[in-house]
């Protein structure tokens, strides 16, 4: 759609540039749940520690820890206080830990037996405090005949789940409909031949995605990179972009039937062929069909492909509808499923929130947890498309599907719908972080082995075969079976 400014979008905002960018990159709208109302409200505690006693009158106190500015924590703690004002039984203060020293604090607080009760966690981080035994089992958070959050965004360790995602994310195929429709005109092509499906029965095949691309793709003579006298050194506009987040970069070994990790987080795959071959057709995208700009970091943000207008297509989050697209891009946008090398499949992310197993009241924490995990009170970032719901209802009963998606902020409904909600709720799959632990030094590791990949130094085979003792090491020292 056109950029279309909500009434709801500042607080959204403000909530969203408090959330760590594990996840997401700089783009990241992974993390706690955000205030519908104003942010007007009484500032959050410094201190913190486990609660013991009751809080006002007979109430059990739950602390919940949070990082983030004055501001932030206030409008965390007014939600907060609409949940102590809607029952007489628990009693909720939020505390605000400084971002950058957020995991040190809490790694103190438990050495010191003094963590909160409940608390917001980066993605990477889950796993390793559940590992050393310090978050619940939250099994018993949601009953039978509960709407239940997605089991793709449901962080596990050893079977056993550990906390949800705040919100839903998944990767998308996101491209300029201007950019788009001026270069078939120009190419002679008939734009719905190169429009990204938006329903996966209809995604197109890896080869045929390369194809489409290299057709959009034209050099300053107006030749497409399927014309034997095309210049590849002279090019004005590419057909796509895939984002290089290692993370992200995921998605596409498992299209091809493999993955980092096995599905039971039990092995490093990561020179499994198949992953290999992946990861390699990212690479040849730019350096062999010349349809994809060289990689850079920068160019890993819709900002800066589609922001371009020399971007026809680009992969990345459905984060980018309320950071992005929605507000700030000056073109008409739209939204299709990833293409596919084996199977159709997309991966979620999204910040959790955790109980830790110190609590003295755990069925207190899960109440609070439960209740702050409503839409409602994340609605600002929901209706700006700055997250998607977590509960399943929103993705199977269609009263709630179109209050979500009826929205002039997003694409069309029914493009939207197929596109994002269906394939999010059908062809999603966990990313690694919600079933393996120290994916944070593994995708840090993997971000450099690439490096030379993207630069034309390496193969992708001849890298992983370098760095796989290293990520073999990461994996085996934080996944001890």
């Amino acid at each position: 759609m056109k950029k279309n400014k909500l009434m709801g979008v500042t607080l959204a905002t403000v909530m969203a540039a408090s959330m760590l960018a594990t996840g997401c990159g700089s783009s990241s709208a992974s993390g706690t749940a955000a205030s519908a109302g104003t942010s007007e409200a009484s500032g959050g505690s410094e201190a913190a520690g486990g609660s013991e006693s009751a809080g006002s009158g007979d109430r059990v106190h739950i602390t919940y820890a949070q990082w983030g500015n004055e501001t932030e924590t206030a409008a965390t703690q007014k939600v907060a206080d609409k949940f102590n004002n809607s029952q007489d039984e628990i009693e909720v203060e939020v505390i605000k830990i400084d971002h950058d020293t957020y995991v040190t604090k809490l790694n103190a607080m438990a050495t010191a037996g003094e963590l909160p009760d409940t608390a917001i966690m980066s993605e990477a981080g889950v796993l390793k405090f559940a590992e050393n035994g310090l978050l619940a089992d939250i099994s018993d958070m949601y009953g039978e005949g509960d709407s239940k959050p997605l089991e793709s965004i449901t962080f596990k360790y050893q079977g056993t789940p550990v906390a949800y995602s705040a919100a839903n994310e998944v990767l998308n195929l996101w491209y300029n409909k201007d950019l788009l429709k001026e270069v078939a005109d120009k190419q002679g092509l008939k734009v719905e031949d190169v429009t990204p499906p938006a329903n996966a029965d209809d995604a197109w095949d890896w080869d045929t995605f390369v194809k489409t691309a290299q057709s959009l793709t034209v050099d300053v003579n107006g030749k497409n990179a399927l014309d034997p006298d095309f210049d590849p050194d002279n090019i004005d506009i590419y057909g796509c972009t895939v984002n290089t987040l290692p993370w992200q970069l995921e998605v596409w070994a498992k299209s091809n039937g493999a993955g980092y990790f096995s599905e039971d987080g039990t092995q490093c795959t990561i020179d499994d062929p198949a992953t290999v071959e992946a990861l390699q057709n990212i690479a040849d995208l730019s350096s062999k069909y010349h349809c994809a700009p060289p990689v850079t970091s920068a160019a890993n943000a819709l900002e800066s492909s589609l922001g371009s207008k020399k971007v026809v297509m680009a992969t990345d989050g459905t984060w980018n509808v309320g950071t992005y697209l929605g507000p700030n891009a000056d073109y008409e946008y739209g939204v299709g499923v990833l293409p596919y090398m084996k199977e159709k499949v997309t991966i979620c992310t999204g910040g959790p929130n955790v109980v830790f197993s110190t609590t003295k009241h755990p069925e207190e924490a899960m109440t609070w947890l439960k209740w702050y995990y409503q839409e409602e009170n994340s609605w600002d970032l929901i209706e700006a498309g700055t997250w998607m719901p977590i509960l399943d209802k929103w993705y199977n009963e269609e009263e709630l599907t179109n209050k979500w998606i009826d929205n002039d902020n997003f694409p069309q409904h029914d493009e939207y719908k197929s596109a994002v909600v269906e394939y999010a709720k059908n062809n999603s799959k966990s990313t690694a972080w919600y079933y393996v632990n120290g994916t944070d030094e593994f995708n840090a590791t993997l971000d450099t082995a690439f490096s030379s990949v993207w630069s034309g130094d390496q193969t992708m085979a001849e890298a992983i075969a370098e760095n796989k003792d290293e990520l073999q090491e990461i994996f085996d020292e934080s996944n001890a079976q």
